[in-house]
């Protein structure tokens, strides 16, 4: 796959991550954590129904896995948007102290994801790299609000959501090392995704992920934005802009289909609809004439069914792509 200059940097991290030791194993009582797992099962199903119906397609301890890792991802996420300044960062030290603890405890909510997560690291052989690297991009938010270039913004796409993906294809089995820039791709267009869904709800946080220097060029100055944010009005300029940003993330999610087929094959279909179902947030922002201000672009649940069995028949067609 051609990479482009962006991304080389990003794959120098994930290499770097790769290299580093996954947790050792925690003997842990069978019961709690049983217990432990179930908690990060509701969470998900709570917080993100996409990533749970398509994490339902994996087999049961590939799929209680995955949900403990997206527990540990809305954990992390939520001590930074819930909390401010000192407090977060704070909030965000001690629960890196947690993850790193020997023999993690589940006495609180925190406490048991933190008891599932280090169980599937161990169990998975996940290097612990990556989810330092989150870590680190998340707490990004506490000091950043701005980003001038693409690859400024990727460079933070990489940390927050590039990372879960090479978190992710540990847990379900991948071919090698040439999986890896397709899995930083894919993790990209996912946070892209977020980002255009969310210009409002994050302007009203007092962020805005958009590069400034696109902006420039479409002519779009922040308090326009701001005017935006308030009104729900789309101005020519804006839809410009938009279909300009959609197609580049459009892009991002074509060339990165064809590393899903590096995964296990039990794995594919769960990947595939999970980047097939987030990249379907692209089709409703258009639906929505661009107004990512005041109205939030989501798939209902009748539009996911009805697209996966194309989704399903797209990975079964799956070619690999050569290798050099």
């Amino acid at each position: 796959m051609t990479t482009q200059a962006w991304e080389q940097s990003l794959l120098r991290r994930a290499w770097d991550a790769a290299a580093s030791l996954p947790r050792p194993v925690s003997h842990a009582d069978d019961a709690l954590l049983q217990r432990a797992y179930h908690h990060c099962e509701r969470m998900t199903a709570a917080y993100s129904r996409t990533f749970y119906l398509a994490s339902g397609f994996l087999p049961p301890r590939k799929r209680r896995a995955v949900r403990a890792l997206y527990a540990f991802c809305r954990v992390t996420d939520n001590l930074v948007d819930e909390s401010e300044g000192l407090t977060a960062r704070a909030a965000l030290e001690s629960w890196r102290g947690v993850l790193t603890a020997p023999h993690p405890t589940g006495d609180e909510p925190q406490g048991l994801v933190a008891l599932a997560w280090g169980d599937t690291q161990a169990h998975f052989h996940i290097p612990t790299g990556y989810a330092l690297q989150l870590i680190e991009g998340v707490a990004r938010d506490l000091t950043q609000t701005r980003y001038t270039t693409f690859a400024d913004l990727a460079d933070y796409a990489y940390g927050v959501a590039s990372t879960v993906g090479l978190m992710a294809m540990h847990i379900i089995g991948f071919a090698g090392e040439a999986t890896i820039p397709y899995a930083v791709k894919l993790g990209v267009a996912l946070q892209l995704t977020n980002i255009l869904r969310d210009v409002g709800e994050d302007w009203g946080r007092g962020r805005l992920y958009l590069p400034k220097d696109d902006l420039a060029r479409f002519g779009i100055s922040e308090g326009e934005i701001a005017l935006s944010s308030q009104t729900g009005r789309v101005t020519l300029a804006w839809r410009s802009f938009m279909t300009y940003q959609i197609a580049r993330t459009r892009q991002l999610y074509a060339e990165a289909q064809a590393g899903i087929a590096f995964l296990n094959r039990e794995g594919r279909f769960a990947i595939g609809a999970a980047a097939h179902l987030y990249r379907g947030i692209l089709d409703v922002i258009e639906r929505n004439g661009c107004n990512v201000f005041t109205e939030r672009a989501r798939l209902s649940l009748s539009e996911k069914m009805r697209r996966i069995p194309a989704i399903w028949w797209r990975m079964r067609r799956l070619q690999a792509p050569h290798l050099p």
